[in-house]
């Protein structure tokens, strides 16, 4: 098929990605929407830029070392690229490419002024906007000055930032072209931005536009503060009128400058109200022909409308899919189980299948819907309680939710829709023997699907792992089990409230829960201690070690190794017991695609060299009995004050039943994830074998490709042995995308990001605050640590990250405090904290980028809040 350089914009739409760039596709889109007014213009195509990179042989070098440079490394980008464009804009354009532009031009009118513009084939997608990646040229006059603009369009691919972006989201810099938009230069008496969703708080009913005077140049370099509309169901509900005192105008000759806007104008709006409520409505239009939400360029010239870009806005939070008009509120899933990075498809939907409660998925994350519990007043009681008093900021949105008119409808009575909000609380007695039972009841039938999953291959395989997704839901719903964990934080609640009460003491339970009976996480954290204790005496496996934890993943087999060197056996033997009991475990646990330890046991190896160097023998034992000691003392103290007060003697013994209950089920509340955990590692292990045969098959390349097919369409491939690489290919994209995205506590069918505060008066000004879980003030170095594997802690230092799940509690014995994003009083990483004795505060808002890693900081655990010290 000939090249053809040059289309008319009204000859392409969307589906032109590839030829004419995102923005020229979607010009051309617009240009098709009945009342839409789009400047005239064209197109000069893909093709066109794909002649000329082929006419400088050099470049595909310099894009080979390009691709090899670190994104951080901004010195060599910044040469590399700058070399690359004037490469470029050095090249002649040939002669019938050039005559192509040229009658198109004179279509126009040759000396018309026009805007010249980039469209790469990578900008204004679903998944990335690349705004303001590549350039824009103004009221260019006259063929020469076209085509040399055309020229620097097409070398504005390989400017500094639109290079470093590319490499940030993993795009290979020579499947991108550029394509140019010539249009016909548009004067207007105002300008700016529309977008069909808020911006910040993701609301789809509630439209913004800024607006100011002349072109919109003036707004988007930040040179004026614009007008700002806010518009809900076609009226304007809020404006902010700003002092507009610069513009940028059109000079004859060609070219821009901005001007100052005589006094009497500056405090007028740039936009009527009815002016706005029209843009808007022109905004829906477009909103709806796109099929997503839009930030829109617009112009306002002699009265009408002119749109000069369009491109969906990509931080927006998806939405639940619910195929109703009724309003929904939903709460994060990931908060409560401290995982907030996206799942892939096949994570999300086993843990669908496994869980208790319906759950939606949007954005790569799960989310529980409430509507029902919300909207009867018993059940939202319940439910405002529950989830206060574990995430007092989730509690906060939900009641922000509430306060709006009748967006929540009133029922009479809950029906279906959740989980039960405290879970199966009938009393049952304290006793361990309850406990014993549990994990005996829990092991059994763990050990009979080991035993049964290994005759299981093919469709054979999902029929009986669908039986054993029923039973995994049996045994945690067992109400023997949900009794346990209810009794030990009903009786963690009732501490903190009576001897806050009665003795005036904040969270006195942490102190009296420390190295309680049955905390299979804690256990977990205090043996690794025991394999250090192995390991240190022996240099040579110490050393081994170090430069196992320099290659990292690359040495996965680096166990058997360790058999040849002195010592080495017994290395191997204590890491090999520890990954029996505790191998099924990894950071983002609850996403069955995620690598578990006894598959990468490297990701331990940091940490057991720090406890190698940060302490002595025995620190293991010496640390539970140390923290047995302090909650006996704690209890004596407490009872022994009880006494003196009136009707001591009644308080006194209510406290001491309710300190045996605590101390008998507050470690079992760790076990039911370690149930589920462990049977999710059988469920990945059969189906990685599953997967492999697929690729011995030829069905699949690659065996972690049936991460992102559902475990329905997995099922649908095991039958037909036939897979969509395309539908594997988008899935690969989108999950790429929605690490890019803050999932919200709340979220509602608005599209609504629903942030709760804490709403509190007594902490010092410019301090940090959180929800104490674990009592005591430290001072210490705040180690800033975002991978487990990349921790680097000594003795005294302070842990901040987004969230911690049991995966990570190997680190906390060597941590002084511990902060945390995400997190909840009953959440792992605050459980963890208390039978440790660390003070620790969750739930900090942006604590990754308020503290920075190595500043010292005062985490006051008691009172919830963080000082950061100069």
């Amino acid at each position: 098929m000939m090249e053809r350089y040059v289309w008319g914009l009204h000859e392409v739409d969307e589906t032109q990605v590839a030829v004419v760039g995102g923005k020229g596709a979607h010009l051309g889109g617009l240009s098709r929407i009945e009342g839409v007014h789009v400047p005239g213009g064209f197109c000069v195509t893909t093709d066109a830029f794909r002649r000329i990179m082929a006419e400088a042989p050099s470049i595909d070098d310099r894009l080979d070392q390009l691709s090899r440079l670190n994104p951080d490394d901004r010195e060599a980008i910044r040469t590399l690229s700058a070399r690359i464009r004037r490469t470029i804009e050095g090249i002649a354009i040939p002669g019938d490419l050039a005559a192509a532009i040229t009658r198109a031009l004179a279509q126009l009118g040759e000396q018309a002024a026009c805007a010249v513009r980039s469209s790469a084939t990578a900008e204004d997608l679903p998944t990335a906007s690349f705004a303001g990646q590549q350039d824009t040229y103004l009221n260019v006059v006259g063929p020469t000055a076209i085509l040399q603009h055309v020229s620097r369009c097409w070398a504005s691919l390989f400017t500094e930032r639109a290079v470093t972006y590319r490499q940030r989201n993993g795009i290979d810099h020579r499947t991108v072209h550029m394509a140019v938009v010539v249009q016909q230069m548009v004067f207007p008496h105002a300008a700016g931005i529309l977008f069909t969703a808020d911006p910040v708080t993701g609301n789809r009913k509630v439209a913004t536009v800024d607006a100011s005077f002349g072109l919109g140049e003036a707004l988007v370099s930040g040179l004026v503060n614009p007008d700002v509309f806010t518009v809900r169901h076609g009226e304007v509900v809020a404006k902010a009128i700003a002092a507009k005192q610069r513009a940028v105008h059109a000079l004859p000759a060609g070219g821009t400058r901005d001007v100052a806007i005589d006094s009497q104008r500056q405090e007028q709006p740039a936009l009527t109200d009815a002016q706005v409520v029209r843009l808007v409505r022109l905004g829906r239009q477009i909103e709806a022909h796109f099929g997503r939400p839009q930030d829109i360029e617009w112009c306002l010239v002699d009265e009408g409308f002119q749109i000069v870009q369009s491109r969906p806005i990509t931080t927006l939070f998806p939405i639940p899919e619910t195929g109703d008009q009724e309003n929904h509120v939903y709460v994060s899933v990931g908060h409560q189980q401290m995982m907030t990075d996206p799942m892939k498809p096949l994570g999300l939907s086993v843990w669908q299948l496994t869980a208790m409660a319906p759950m939606h998925e949007a954005g790569g994350r799960l989310f529980v819907d409430v509507t029902r519990r919300l909207a009867s007043p018993a059940s939202r009681a319940g439910l405002l309680d529950v989830i206060g008093r574990g995430d007092p900021l989730i509690r906060d949105a939900l009641e922000t939710v509430l306060d709006r008119d009748e967006f929540v409808p009133s029922l009479p009575d809950a029906g279906p829709g959740g989980p039960p909000t405290s879970g199966a609380s009938a009393p049952i007695e304290t006793d361990p023997a309850i406990v014993t039972e549990l994990i005996k009841r829990s092991q059994a039938s763990i050990a009979t699907l080991k035993r049964d999953i290994r005759t299981k291959t093919g469709p054979a395989l999902f029929d009986f792992l669908l039986d054993a997704f029923e039973e995994h839901k049996r045994v945690l719903s067992d109400p023997l089990n949900l009794q346990a964990i209810m009794a030990g934080m009903e009786a963690t609640w009732w501490l903190n409230d009576k001897l806050r009460e009665w003795l005036g003491e904040k969270n006195a339970a942490d102190t009296l829960t420390l190295s309680a009976p049955d905390n299979i996480t804690s256990e977990m954290g205090l043996a690794l201690l025991d394999v250090a204790d192995v390991i240190r005496p022996h240099p040579e496996v110490v050393a081994f070690l170090r430069g196992v934890e320099d290659v990292g993943f690359l040495d996965e087999g680096f166990l058997d190794e360790l058999a040849k060197l002195a010592g080495g056996t017994d290395a191997r033997d204590a890491m090999d017991a520890y990954l029996d009991r505790y191998g099924m475990r990894c950071v983002g646990e609850i996403d069955i695609t995620r690598p578990r330890w006894r598959e990468r046991p490297t990701t331990l190896v940091p940490v057991i060299l720090d406890h190698v160097r940060n302490f002595e023998p025995g620190a293991a034992e010496r640390r539970f009995e140390q923290g047995r000691q302090r909650a006996r003392k704690k209890e004596q103290d407490v009872l022994s004050r009880l006494r003196t007060l009136p009707d001591g003697d009644r308080k006194a013994d209510e406290a001491k039943r309710m300190i045996d209950r605590v101390r008998t089920f507050i470690g079992y509340r760790e076990y039911p994830k370690y149930d589920i955990v462990s049977r999710s590692f059988v469920y990945r292990q059969a189906l990685l074998e599953e997967a492999e045969r697929l690729m011995r098959a030829n069905v699949l390349p690659d065996k972690e490709d049936i991460f992102y097919l559902t475990f329905q369409e997995l099922h649908a491939v095991v039958r037909s042995n036939q897979v969509d690489d395309q539908l594997i290919q988008q899935r690969k994209d989108a999950f790429r995308s929605y690490h890019a995205l803050t999932p919200p506590r709340v979220l509602t069918s608005d599209g609504e990001a629903v942030t709760g505060a804490y709403r509190r008066d007594d902490v010092p000004a410019g301090a940090l605050i959180g929800l104490p879980v674990s009592a005591g003030t430290i001072e210490g170095r705040a180690r800033v640590i975002l991978d487990m594997a990349e921790a680097d802690l000594e003795a005294g230092d302070i842990l901040v990250t987004t969230f911690t799940d049991p995966s990570w509690s190997p680190l906390f014995v060597g941590i002084a405090g511990l902060v945390t994003e995400v997190g909840g009083l009953m959440t792992h990483g605050a459980v963890i904290a208390r039978e440790y004795g660390l003070p620790a505060i969750v739930g900090v808002e942006q604590a990754t980028r308020l503290i920075r890693d190595g500043q010292r900081i005062r985490v006051h655990g008691t009172d919830g809040y963080i000082e950061i010290l100069p």
